[in-house]
C-alpha cells in the first residue's frame, strides 16, 4: 500500500458518496428520504470495508479497480450509457419521493436489500477468484484464463453480479420508475460483453477454448 493509492481510494470513495447523495436527495428535496439513506448505507458501508481489505491484502487489484479510463472506443460508449442510466435512475427515485409517485411495498424493498447484499458477497468472490479484474477492458501481462468457481458457470460472473446489484438498486429506493430505467442495463452490458469477448479472443491465449467449455455469457441456461 502507498500513500498515493490510499489518498486516491479515499478521494474516490468520498466523491462517490457526494455524487450519489446529490443525485438521490437533491431531486427528493428532503433528507427524510428513508429509502435513500438505506440505499446509501448498503452501497457504501460494504464498499468501505471491501476497499480496506483490498488496500492491505491486494493493493494491485485495488489500483486496477480505481482505474476507470477506457481505452476501447466501444467501451467508452458503454460507460457513458451506464452513467446516463444511473443519472436518470437516481433522479427519478428522488422525484418519486418528492411528488409522491407510486412507491414499491416494503416487502419488495427488503427482498431487494437481501439480493443486493448477496450480490455484494458474490462480487467479493469474483474478485478473489480473478485478480486480473480491472474496471477497463484490457489483457494484462501474464494474464491467464480463469475457468474455476463462478467462472465455470458463466464466462462473465462479474457482470452477472452487477446485473443483480444494479437491478436491485431502484427497488431498494422504492421506485418502479427508476427500475424501468435500470432495465436498460442488461442491453448495455450485453454490448460490453460482445466487444470484450472479441478482444479476449484476439489477445488472451486459451479464451476460445474456454468459450467452448463454458457456453453461457451472463445468465445460466439463457445467454
Amino acid at each position: 500500500m502507498t500513500v498515493k493509492l490510499f489518498l486516491s481510494a479515499i478521494f474516490k470513495f468520498l466523491l462517490g458518496i457526494v455524487l450519489v447523495g446529490i443525485l438521490v436527495f437533491l431531486p427528493a428535496g428532503s433528507l427524510s428520504f428513508v429509502n435513500g439513506w438505506l440505499f446509501m448505507g448498503i452501497l457504501f458501508v460494504p464498499m468501505f470495508f471491501a476497499g480496506i481489505v483490498m488496500m492491505f491484502k491486494n493493493p494491485d487489484l485495488l489500483k486496477k479497480r480505481l482505474n476507470a479510463k477506457e481505452k476501447e472506443k466501444e467501451q467508452s460508449v458503454v460507460v457513458k450509457l451506464s452513467g446516463l442510466m444511473f443519472l436518470f435512475g437516481f433522479v427519478a427515485s428522488g422525484l418519486g419521493f418528492r411528488f409522491g409517485w407510486f412507491a414499491l411495498p416494503k416487502t419488495a424493498v427488503i427482498i431487494a436489500v437481501v439480493v443486493f447484499l448477496i450480490a455484494y458477497i458474490l462480487y467479493a468472490e469474483v474478485l478473489r477468484e480473478n485478480t486480473y479484474l480491472s474496471r477497463t477492458i484490457e489483457v494484462q501481462e501474464n494474464q491467464k484464463v480463469i475457468d474455476t468457481g463462478l467462472y465455470s458457470v458463466v464466462r462473465h460472473p462479474m457482470y452477472s453480479v452487477t446485473l443483480l446489484l444494479f437491478l436491485s438498486m431502484p427497488i431498494v429506493l422504492g421506485s418502479i420508475y427508476s427500475f424501468l430505467i435500470f432495465l436498460a442495463y442488461p442491453f448495455i452490458i450485453a454490448r460490453r460483453i460482445k466487444n470484450e469477448e472479441e478482444l479476449l479472443e484476439r489477445e488472451l491465449s486459451g479464451y476460445s477454448e474456454y468459450k467452448q467449455k463454458v457456453k453461457y455469457r451472463l445468465i445460466p441456461f439463457i445467454w
